[in-house]
């Protein structure tokens, strides 16, 4: 199949199986005698894999490595689980730093009269001024 087929069959874009492509995700795709990239099943198979690991937020290095996992036929999962854990503890720390800049927002906007008054206190806050209490 060509690769508008493969983007539609995979919901993944033809730009990023290109660059997929090119960062030696998908194993090298056969062309034919035109120059056209065709894929197979196996192809489209692997670029859903990408485009989940992508959908749970996974880096790109990442999905490297749990690419080279899901074809050993071999491997342990407990190399499998230490990846995805590694991602939960980020998405975990990820959060509570989202957690803590909200608060800190929402303290900020309730000090803001948000008036005709020049004075703002979520700009003394951004210019290092006097902190809120």
């Amino acid at each position: 199949m060509n690769i508008g087929e493969a983007s539609k069959q995979s919901a993944v874009s033809a730009k990023m199986i290109r660059h997929y492509e090119s960062l030696g995700l998908l194993p090298k795709v056969a062309r034919s005698e035109s120059g056209y990239r065709q894929y197979d099943e196996a192809t489209v198979h692997t670029l859903r894999f990408i485009r989940r690991a992508r959908d749970l937020g996974f880096a790109i290095r990442e999905i490297e490595m749990l690419l080279g996992l899901w074809r050993n036929r071999r491997r342990a999962s407990a190399e499998v689980k230490r990846i995805a854990q590694a991602h939960v503890d980020d998405l975990q720390r990820r959060i509570d730093e989202m957690a803590a800049m909200q608060r800190a927002l929402q303290h900020l906007a309730h000090c803001c009269h948000g008036d005709g008054r020049p004075d703002c206190p979520i700009l003394d806050d951004l210019a290092g001024g006097r902190a809120v209490p």
